[in-house]
């Protein structure tokens, strides 16, 4: 039997706090890093001269680092622990937003941008790993879901409060104060976040790569991983950039409206995270199973997307925030992989995961401004509802092709817990 079970018994407020509070607050500067850049975007190029080509390599220093460290974290949190190696991380993400703060040219601010990444890449993982070593299964769905949520909050605290710091300090004094933060979470996490004792031997660095080649080649991994990071990687990309876009040219709303609306889609995106991972805990007791919870929402969340890419206008907002709130749910296969390998694996499993949700939603948010593209500017400098229509209906594609991949494999094998496995 691995660390987690479902019959764990629940730790005590203590814990719970010890352990929740101080991962929640690093996945809250790790969103609020990823997203700061929409807000502060004018000042930077005012202060640095970039142009529209500059700011999206800014933004692809931080995603790529990010990416790219998944798998050596995987191995770092199943050696080190998340405790450990959350804390350590984020002081290069403290690094690098002093490097940003201080820099004057585009490379100072890419190697401040890709420090933050290296240094925030952890903030999720790391707290799925100590969940799973802290927390019964059956709960992981609303712990997780609740982690997220503190991410989405982390967005809604990058526009309307960094827009009142910039009154009254610059995008630097920003990012020194972001640095201070970061340094100071890191320190919660290291001196606050107790230390799981280990139930199974630790293995050799070299196993422990090794590992990674039994996660990737394993068919309960493949049989779960497509259509979750199709979905994810939809949510993703389109809601951390296009939507803005689209509420703009397709639904001819002016740059207050966009931003009240971009406000209510993130409190439904935030309500989502702690709703749906509820609802998952509370009908696993009833044995329905979570990833089946996962499915029903993700078929939801397509449904939205056709009827957007189909021009329903009139109902964009309750549409956008149905998009927000279900696609939530593509968050909850990272719990039903977390139990469907051995312990010493689950850090592997869960960076491994995010190596490839990261890297497709890099890769599709890039797709849909090359799709886009495609099509001439109109007389106001945006693009034609035709444009969104095509990206829309390309990541709907992506989407429906990782869904049949998912029922087909599912209907040849069910999904193994860890209990069976170990």
């Amino acid at each position: 039997m691995g660390s987690n079970s479902p019959t764990k018994p629940y730790p005590s407020l203590a814990t719970l706090v010890r352990v929740f509070v101080p991962f929640a607050l690093g996945y809250f500067l790790s969103y609020l890093y990823r997203t700061i850049n929409a807000v502060i975007a004018p000042n930077l190029a005012a202060d640095v001269d970039l142009n529209a080509a500059d700011l999206g390599l800014l933004t692809s220093a931080y995603f790529l680092t990010f990416a790219f460290f998944q798998l050596p974290l995987g191995v770092l949190l199943d050696r080190f622990g998340p405790r450990r190696t959350e804390a350590v991380l984020l002081l290069f993400a403290a690094t690098g937003a002093f490097v940003f703060a201080n820099a004057h040219s585009t490379a100072g601010l890419m190697v401040g941008r890709a420090l933050v990444g290296v240094g925030v890449s952890a903030c999720l993982m790391a707290a799925f790993k100590a969940f799973v070593l802290w927390f019964p299964s059956r709960r992981l769905p609303l712990i997780n879901g609740l982690q997220m949520a503190a991410g989405g909050l982390g967005a809604l605290a990058a526009t309307a409060p960094v827009e009142a710091a910039l009154q009254v300090t610059t995008w630097r004094g920003v990012f020194i104060g972001l640095g201070i933060c970061t340094l100071a979470v890191a320190g919660l996490i290291f001196l606050i976040v107790p230390e799981r004792k280990r139930d199974v031997p630790v293995t050799s660095f070299s196993e422990q790569v090794r590992g990674i080649g039994q996660v990737f080649t394993s068919p309960v991994f493949w049989r779960i991983a497509p259509w979750t990071v199709m979905a994810q990687a939809a949510f993703l990309s389109i809601l951390g950039l296009w939507v803005g876009p689209w509420l703009r040219d397709v639904a001819g709303l002016e740059r207050g409206a966009v931003a009240d609306y971009l406000a209510f889609i993130a409190m439904a995106m935030i309500a989502g995270f702690v709703f749906m991972g509820a609802v998952a805990e509370r009908l696993s007791r009833r044995g329905i199973q979570p990833m089946t919870v996962a499915g029903i929402g993700m078929v939801v969340s397509l449904l939205m997307q056709a009827m957007l890419m189909l021009g329903w206008r009139n109902m964009a907002l309750p549409l956008w925030m149905l998009f927000g709130f279900f696609g939530t749910t593509s968050i909850i296969p990272y719990a039903v992989l977390s139990q469907s390998f051995p312990a010493p694996l689950v850090g592997r499993v869960i960076t491994g995961l995010n190596l490839l949700v990261f890297t497709t939603a890099f890769a599709c948010q890039w797709g849909i401004g090359v799709l886009i593209n495609l099509w001439p500017t109109t007389s106001t400098g945006g693009y034609p509802p035709p444009a969104y229509q095509a990206a829309l209906a390309m990541m709907l594609a992506l989407q429906v092709a990782g869904l049949i991949w998912y029922l087909v494999s599912a209907g040849r094998r069910p999904v193994r817990r860890r209990s069976d496995m170990a």
